[in-house]
């Protein structure tokens, strides 16, 4: 199990943002984001978008940095990716 953050990269909001993710279960990471003090509304569908400046507090806590396509390489091959089509959609059951 594992919490991973990619490279702070996604415009928004005056920053850049970066990814949290879990490549094991969804829990695990409300868990680790709840530790973090990660507000709820960050989290989208998958993943908890998280500024530049929190980085490395997240890494210091645990969470793995990786690469942007590792990343979602890693959150597909857990099953918990959610797709672009169940995005439009209005998100999964998960």
């Amino acid at each position: 199990m594992a919490v991973l953050i990619d490279t702070p990269m996604w415009p928004a909001h005056g920053t850049l943002w970066a990814h949290l993710v879990s490549d094991e279960a969804i829990d695990e990471l409300h868990d680790f984001a709840q530790r973090a003090g990660l507000p709820r509304r960050s989290f989208d569908l998958d993943h908890y978008d998280v500024p530049a400046e929190r980085v490395a507090a997240l890494i210091e806590m645990g969470a793995t940095p990786v690469g942007n396509r590792e990343l979602v390489r890693r959150l597909a091959a857990s099953g918990l990716r959610v797709s672009q089509r169940e995005r439009r959609a209005g998100g999964s059951s998960r």
